[in-house]
């Protein structure tokens, strides 16, 4: 409570748009290959990535010009819109391309307005809190998707309508929420710097996201959160399919005899369990811990966590693979997110938000690389990957905090 009330009320709407986002998300590919067909919903989920990297990227670009406040308004008030029109959609039977496309509008505005989110709470949060917030922050996000794939999954069947209903109002709450509570925080300094008549239209935005790409330092950082991402993901895609081949009737307490399939299911439930038990205790018992120690070790843990995962098939081994790449997750998120927060400069962060986001889109394609890669590697060569990125990782951050204890000693006051 002591934390700035932005900061404490965009967390707060982080679980509302994230709950929305499991339950609606998690399931709209089902409800899509039911009624076009597996090929053709392929094609309409990877529209989806087309809206959200056009909505980050404007979005970071409207969040310059305009400042933080409107781009959440008009994001939460386009998330709103458009669901209210999925629901009709849904209950008048317009058909699923209605459906589909209300929902990709949906994604464009929630994106629109990550960006600003991100800015607003680091504007505000001092860099001894940052850690803190980022964990109170994964903490809530993960307790978001959770109960919202358990709502999505146990309704979907008989209620979606009801879902996607109960999404609409969930985001109106948020718009309401937005526009009564949320201040602008946009920094002084970054509306004079901001040099009116030198470039203006699309030639400004090209421009501003030269200027982060150019940052090699945030390159790096963006690598590392692909690599990150992609080793996250190997659960649901590489190592998922493995599972569901290779794996035998177990019996797995308190779940009974379980198959592969189901053995996914218990994995990711304990993840998404551990991380919600332990987040603030882990964060609170490592906070005197250098951030290279953390990083190192959580990364350690994080990458030889996925690599057991992609070659054993004994239920105990692989539940304690999954304690110990939580673990590696938790000591690392918090301080990863706090280097984003320090290399995203006041002038033009929102810009910098959106091009870190793409490395949600850059660890989509490797994921699928690395299924086609699985039809021709053995088990123990995925798992070698999975290490090889772990090194690569710790590779990038070394350079990440060298030049940030660089820039420290560069901007200490010199005794004379």
């Amino acid at each position: 409570m002591a934390l700035h009330r932005n900061v404490r009320v965009r967390i707060g709407l982080a679980f509302v748009h994230k709950l929305i986002d499991a339950m609606i998300l998690t399931f709209i590919a089902i409800y899509l290959a039911s009624r076009v067909g597996i090929a053709t919903t392929g094609a309409l989920i990877l529209l989806f990535a087309v809206f959200a990297v056009f909505g980050m990227l404007l979005g970071g670009h409207l969040s310059e010009k305009w400042g933080r406040r409107p781009v959440l308004i008009v994001g939460d008030l386009i998330g709103t819109v458009f669901l209210v029109l999925m629901t009709m959609a849904y209950f008048a039977d317009w058909g699923p391309l209605a459906v589909y496309f209300s929902y990709a509008i949906v994604k464009f505005g929630t994106n629109l307005a990550l960006p600003a989110n991100d800015s607003t709470i680091i504007d505000v949060t001092p860099v001894e809190d940052r850690k803190y917030v980022y964990t109170v922050n994964y903490w809530v996000i993960n307790l978001a998707l959770g109960g919202g794939a358990l709502i999505g999954g146990f309704l979907y069947g008989t209620h979606f309508g009801a879902v996607i209903l109960g999404g609409a109002i969930g985001m109106g709450f948020a718009l309401i929420g937005t526009v009564l509570l949320v201040a602008e925080t946009k920094p002084e300094s970054t509306a004079a710097a901001a040099v009116p008549g030198k470039l203006q239209g699309w030639a400004q935005f090209v421009e501003g996201y030269r200027v982060v790409l150019v940052d090699s330092t945030f390159r790096r950082l963006i690598i590392v959160a692909t690599l990150v991402l992609t080793l996250e993901g190997q659960l649901s895609t590489s190592i998922g399919i493995r599972l569901s081949h290779d794996f035998p009737v177990q019996y797995v307490f308190p779940f009974g005899d379980v198959d592969g399939v189901q053995m996914l299911g218990v994995l990711k439930a304990v993840n998404t369990v551990l991380v919600v038990l332990l987040a603030l205790y882990i964060n609170a018992l490592l906070r005197r811990l250098p951030d290279r120690v953390r990083l190192y070790a959580g990364i350690t843990l994080y990458a030889g966590g996925f690599a057991v995962l992609a070659v054993s098939s004994t239920a105990w081994v692989l539940l304690t693979a999954a304690l110990v790449l939580t673990i590696g997750e938790l000591m690392n998120t918090p301080v990863q997110q706090t280097l984003l927060a320090e290399l995203a400069p006041e002038q033009g962060r929102p810009r910098y938000m959106a091009a870190y986001y793409l490395h949600i889109r850059f660890g989509q394609v490797v994921n699928s690389l690395l299924i086609s890669l699985t039809a021709v590697l053995s088990t123990q060569g995925m798992a070698g990957i999975y290490l090889l990125f772990g090194v690569v990782i710790i590779m990038q951050y070394r350079v990440i905090l060298a030049r940030r204890t660089a820039r420290a000693g560069a901007e200490a006051p010199v005794s004379v």
